[in-house]
């Protein structure tokens, strides 16, 4: 290229760029098509001359960067025409001097979809996130949307790590290193890359712990002849005896990666010299699936007769394969000048089971993997290692599907959260925290308020809105789709239906202790379905609401019709009575003249104030047509004349007598057995008063009674009351409605 400038190229950098330039066309030669070169020559000339083609965060020149990548890919992964101009234009997209537009238009859409893979993949390192964070890698996989952008972004930064040592700015570099082995070295592996994955695993280490890099270096390289020499020596009789035996095999020697054996160093917390296998033979065995085991234990025999073992460093995955399907046989032995070896001795089977199977190598290793995502890599693999000719041409059409029914969304401090696809506004309010999804009003969408049904897309940045005064509704369940979400508002929907409940009960409470009605579960039951209510709670809350009027249930529970209760009797002592209720005679008699005169119609006793007779009374005709009879001074008479004026109508008593009335009495005294005792037998010797039921509760050594009496007339009531109150112990005794 004829842009050599004394602004855009420093130092050797001119003479860099004409060696990459023809390395790149000699690599390339076979893939080009005619005007290739000449186009994306012209096109990279004019972005240098209008500036676009500068420097990277490294202070690097960018095209001498992605030509060395794009030699890189050449000669580690393939010479692919369509990979090789996306990476070189991507850069003059992300300047905005080409759109992805015109690349589709000047070049191949193809192209266009590798580059615009590339675009939404850098804009990743524009947040605060961290590549600690698995969901990184997995919003990277879902961005990149091609495979061709995962493997370009491997070996960009294998080509990174290689020009930025010994780099001046020892932070940038150590946060660079970090992320090429924590995201790419594993991606590198799943991909079976596993020289790159390698060399980036080492040279993370470099840069982040160069001491100890060089301790484990200088151990390894005291002489690279002498190793290869050793491994030979190793093997060299091994392979004869083996041969010897008429097995079928397959030998490998070599020394563990630095990288390796520092991990290994911090596991068994050694040091460099306690590494037991800094050297590592594979034996793999081309047997029938019959023989396999009894072949590796034949080679196992031959290596142990050979060379002594460690006992405590066998492992059996042979007899006893791993849960992952892992099968193997691993030995240590003491091979010459005293030096320990790992063996692995298994079957081709085993070993592509290990490599590719279920039992994946990276499983092996321990790094942390998906089935849908290692399956997906394995096909990739495959591809990768199975075609002849040009294997990225065949990988075009495999899309990076493998979470699309997930989204990953940032916080603007830069976190990062998954969740499912279709998640919204509320939803991600309520996996950051479930106080926030309880006060969401909506949210900053990218800069953008949003409402809080509104759907996700990968890479958002949301910021959460809230109010003090929200609330939880019933139409969220509507929208969201996170468990935890729809979790969070079903409680708290509970948990306010509740307090409204409990709310419009104590309402319901004070209005009938305000008119004297004792609240019979039973009865209110009978109301609450009668009211067309499914559940108590729902009747209550409409109370609290006031869509259903208090004064109304009142009413229409004075005008259910209820059985005479059997309420079982006791005392702070235990003292139980329990007696056998009457029915009153409410219909059927002459008792009472209704009307002008009028006897023998249908009525009953009004349960609210108990009338008895010699009582001012009046007649009431409820819903059903009955008539019910009211005391005059009944709590709620006021309320009833004023709704239903022309439902009343007089009634008096008549002459007859000898019917017994149901009268309650409250009595309040100390807390004595003696009482309950002498009260009860008053009553049963009183003429024309029976007993029908009592109830004694006491608290502080006071009891409190209530006694359900049959008596005849007012005159007899009174009689009786006078009487109680002579009982020793008795503070008080009156009438109850």
């Amino acid at each position: 290229m004829n842009n050599e400038n004394n602004e855009f190229f420093q130092g050797n950098e001119a003479a860099e760029l004409r060696s990459l330039y023809r390395d790149l066309l000699r690599e390339t030669a076979a893939v080009a098509l005619p005007g290739d070169i000449r186009a994306l020559r012209a096109t990279i000339a004019e972005s240098i001359a209008g500036g676009h083609y500068g420097r990277d965060r490294f202070g690097g020149n960018a095209l001498i960067h992605y030509m060395r990548t794009a030699l890189e890919l050449c000669r580690r992964i393939s010479a692919d025409r369509n990979m090789i101009v996306a990476l070189m234009l991507s850069s003059l997209c992300r300047s905005d001097y080409l759109s992805p537009e015109d690349v589709a238009r000047d070049w191949d859409e193809d192209i266009a979809k590798i580059v615009r893979g590339l675009q939404k993949v850098s804009t990743l390192y524009n947040r605060a996130a961290t590549v600690e964070d698995d969901n990184f890698r997995k919003l990277l996989l879902t961005f990149a949307e091609d495979i061709r952008v995962i493997i370009i972004m491997i070996v960009d930064r294998l080509t990174l790590m290689k020009a930025i040592n010994h780099h001046p700015d020892e932070a940038l570099v150590a946060s660079t290193a970090k992320e090429a082995g924590l995201l790419y070295a594993p991606l590198a592996h799943r991909l079976g890359l596993y020289a790159i994955k390698g060399e980036l695993e080492d040279m993370s280490l470099k840069y982040t712990n160069r001491d100890m890099y060089s301790r484990i270096a200088h151990k390894l390289n005291e002489t690279k002849r002498s190793r290869d020499a050793y491994i030979a020596d190793f093997i060299a009789p091994v392979k004869a005896a083996l041969e010897k035996e008429g097995l079928n095999f397959e030998i490998k020697g070599r020394t563990k990666s630095i990288y390796s054996i520092w991990n290994k160093m911090k596991k068994q917390r050694v040091d460099v010299e306690g590494i037991y296998d800094l050297f590592a033979i594979r034996i793999i065995i081309d047997a029938p699936p019959e023989r396999e085991r009894s072949e590796c234990w034949l080679a196992y025999s031959v290596v142990t007769n050979m060379y002594q073992p460690n006992p405590a460093r066998l492992k059996d995955w042979l007899s006893i394969p791993k849960s992952n399907g892992y099968e193997s046989l691993h030995i240590t032995v003491m091979g010459p000048q005293g030096k320990w070896v790992e063996v692995q001795i298994r079957s081709r089977r085993m070993d592509e089971i290990a490599e590719r199977g279920v039992a994946a190598h990276w499983r092996y290793k321990g790094i942390k993997s998906e089935q849908n995502l290692d399956t997906w890599m394995n096909r990739v693999r495959e591809i990768l290692e199975a075609a002849d000719n040009d294997p990225l041409n065949l990988m075009k059409n495999l899309k990076m599907d493998i979470y699309d029914k997930e989204v990953f969304v940032f916080t603007p401090k830069g976190d990062l959260y998954r969740l499912p696809s279709g998640a919204t506004v509320l939803d991600f309010a309520f996996m950051v925290h479930s106080r926030l999804g309880c006060t969401c009003t909506g949210g900053k969408v990218n800069g953008r308020t949003r409402k809080i049904n509104h759907r996700l897309s990968n890479g958002d940045t949301v910021e959460i809105m809230t109010s003090a005064n929200q609330v939880p509704k019933q139409d969220w369940l509507g929208f969201v789709v996170t468990s935890k979400a729809r979790t969070k508002i079903r409680q708290t929907l509970n948990e306010q239906a509740n307090r409204s409940a409990e709310l419009g009960r104590e309402m319901l409470q004070r209005r009938f202790k305000n008119r004297k009605i004792e609240i019979d579960e039973g009865i209110l039951s009978k109301l609450i379905k009668k009211l067309g209510y499914k559940t108590s709670t729902d009747f209550f809350n409409a109370i609290a609401d006031e869509s259903l009027e208090v004064n109304r249930v009142a009413v229409e529970y004075d005008l259910i019709d209820r059985p005479v209760e059997s309420t079982e009797s006791r005392s702070a002592e235990e003292f139980s009575l329990q007696t056998s209720p009457e029915q009153d005679d409410d219909s059927g008699s002459d008792t009472l003249v209704i009307g002008e005169g009028v006897k023998g119609l249908n009525y009953r006793m009004s349960r609210c104030c108990n009338p008895i007779y010699g009582d001012q009374v009046f007649g009431f005709i409820a819903s059903d047509g009955a008539i019910k009879i009211h005391r005059a001074d009944c709590p709620n008479a006021a309320n009833m004349r004023r709704r239903y004026p022309y439902r009343f109508i007089p009634v008096r008593w008549s002459g007859k007598l000898g019917t017994q009335f149901a009268a309650t009495l409250k009595i309040v005294g100390v807390d004595d057995i003696g009482i309950v005792t002498n009260v009860s037998s008053i009553i049963n010797k009183e003429k024309d008063c029976s007993l029908r039921s009592i109830a004694i509760d006491s608290h502080d050594g006071i009891f409190h009674g209530t006694l359900v009496v049959g008596v005849v007339n007012t005159e007899s009531l009174a009689s009786l009351i006078r009487k109680i109150k002579t009982v020793k112990g008795v503070k008080n005794v009156e009438r109850s409605n």
